[in-house]
């Protein structure tokens, strides 16, 4: 088989899949093709530059690769769904951002942060769209839980890792 007819299929699997595949299922699908990991690797490289400057570019987060839409095309594809994106208030933002910089942490660590109380609808929402879980308990007076992100937040951010995330330090300041 061609490499031109594996990186056919491998862009074929991916563009149907529904969520990010890593490196080894693509080679689980793959099995009778008896690729390396390296080899996988190698074409997903050359499919990332193929597709660089298109409609749609391949990524890789934190569960895998996938294929997303450029920024540009956006507002077109957004039509085809009928449903809004969720809006998140200023409260919700905050707490996300506290726990995504700083997990993991409990509740009265995030309030300690913001400087009021954090509501139970917020922690729910979150957990709910899959971005927050809790890690454990700290061991403390009440064992608090403690939360984390998921990986579903670091895919819907379009991140590897956390270490992805911008420093806190690199905040932009306003102009004096």
């Amino acid at each position: 088989m061609t490499k031109e007819n594996i990186q056919h299929i491998i862009e074929a699997v991916l563009l149907c899949a529904h969520t990010p595949l890593t490196v080894e299922q693509l080679q689980q699908t793959l099995e009778p093709l008896a690729l390396s990991k390296k080899q996988i690797q190698d074409h997903l490289q050359q499919l990332r530059l193929y597709w660089n400057g298109r409609g749609l570019y391949l990524e890789q987060v934190a569960s895998g690769w996938c294929f997303r839409s450029q920024p540009s095309v956006q507002p077109y594809v957004a039509r085809l769904f009928s449903e809004r994106p969720s809006r998140y208030s200023r409260a919700a933002l905050e707490t996300l951002a506290i726990i995504a910089w700083r997990q993991p942490v409990t509740r009265g660590d995030i309030e300690d942060i913001r400087g009021v109380s954090v509501s139970t609808h917020i922690i729910r929402s979150l957990q709910e769209r899959g971005w927050i879980e809790v890690l454990g308990f700290r061991d403390a007076p009440g064992r608090p839980a403690l939360f984390g992100t998921t990986k579903q937040f670091l895919d819907d951010l379009g991140l590897r890792s956390l270490q992805d995330l911008p420093p806190l330090d690199d905040t932009q300041q306003p102009a004096t």
